[in-house]
């Protein structure tokens, strides 16, 4: 038995293990700061992306070859560690600051109905789309058809991790003792580990890569910020 998992398509040898096991990282990260960190160092508007983008990845991780379980277990468990970390803080600025907490709670529920709604546009329109596409023929009936295409969930999980990384570039002069090491430490591995496991999946997906590249560097960024501040 566990010859058999040391040597399956998704055992401790290879990336299909190690790339979902970083990003565990990310749920037990918002675990560990609700259980031993304050309110005031959420960044709330990461923890909405991050709702979101776990969401399509437990999708995502249901759709790859090989089917990814534990992909789609960490994610899972990310969503819901996230949406607690953002009960944490509407709390926290409802008690802290009565005064502009309901047009800050109004102004994040905005942003993710706003999400949701252009999800569900993008669900509806999907298959007229891709069905245009297909009858133009040519290269539209290619990108219709590519796997990796803007049809698929596989285009789309990857390329809104992008969302994480404009959250780090927005965030670029955020004060340290308002970011989270566990967190920064956390995005900054599985950008790491997911570049690898970009060549490793099928389809490959370079634009999987990409993502991680910058998502990697943006978030190492603000977790060197975070050590020189607090232990150099």
């Amino acid at each position: 038995m566990a010859a058999a998992f040391l040597s399956s398509p998704t055992g401790p040898m290879t990336t299909h293990f190690w790339g979902p096991i970083a990003n565990w990282g990310l749920s037990l990260s918002a675990i560990y700061d609700a259980s031993t960190k304050g309110p005031e160092i959420i960044n709330e508007r990461m923890s909405a992306t991050q709702v979101v983008y776990s969401g399509l990845f437990a999708r995502f991780a249901w759709c790859v070859q090989p089917r990814n379980y534990i992909l789609l277990t960490c994610h899972t468990a990310n969503v819901l560690a996230q949406s607690n970390q953002l009960r944490r803080w509407a709390d926290y600025k409802r008690e802290t600051d009565p005064v502009h907490a309901p047009a800050q709670l109004q102004n994040l529920g905005m942003m993710a109905g706003g999400a949701g709604a252009a999800l569900a546009a993008t669900l509806i329109a999907r298959k007229p789309i891709m069905g245009a596409f297909n009858g133009m023929g040519g290269p539209f009936k290619k990108i219709a058809q590519a796997p990796a295409g803007p049809f698929y969930i596989h285009f789309w999980a990857p390329n809104f991790k992008w969302a994480l990384s404009v959250n780090n570039l927005l965030d670029y002069d955020r004060p340290t003792d308002k970011i989270s090491l566990s967190m920064t430490s956390a995005l900054t591995l599985t950008g790491t580990i997911f570049m690898r496991w970009s060549f490793v999946i099928t389809p490959v997906n370079y634009s999987l890569f990409f993502v991680n590249l910058v998502l990697s560097t943006s978030s190492g960024y603000h977790l060197c910020r975070k050590i020189k501040a607090d232990y150099l």
